[in-house]
């Protein structure tokens, strides 16, 4: 979350977003839509054969198209590829990153507040 982190607060400008989104993302204060399609990521990334027909449909039902749901498909994959190979490889986060985004000195997530 820390690179995409970052992406995420220079697209919005709301640093507050991407502390709930961190802290607690089910709570955060996203659309509808938004929650689909991140419970949708959550699902690939955390337990990707349990992810069904119904998932799909779920996001439909949200207002994704089809070819929405394909680029979502595609981009937690290949995030989740190159993290994978990253944390295969030992690879750790420059100082850089962990000062800015607010990680402890073991490269763990510290305690972020919602207000």
């Amino acid at each position: 979350m820390t690179h995409h982190g970052a992406a995420l607060r220079q697209l919005t400008g709301d640093d507050a977003l991407v502390r709930w989104l961190v802290a607690d993302p089910a709570s955060a204060p996203i659309s509808p839509a938004e929650h689909a399609m991140l419970d949708y990521a959550l699902k690939l990334t955390r337990t990707p054969w349990a992810v069904t027909e119904e998932d799909v449909e779920q996001l439909r039902r949200a207002g994704w198209d089809d070819r929405a749901i394909l680029d979502m498909a595609s981009i937690v994959a290949y995030f989740n590829f190159v993290n994978r190979l990253a944390e295969g490889l030992g690879v750790t986060l420059e100082a850089y990153w962990r000062e800015n985004e607010c990680l402890g000195p073991d490269g763990g997530s510290k305690e972020h507040s919602m207000s």
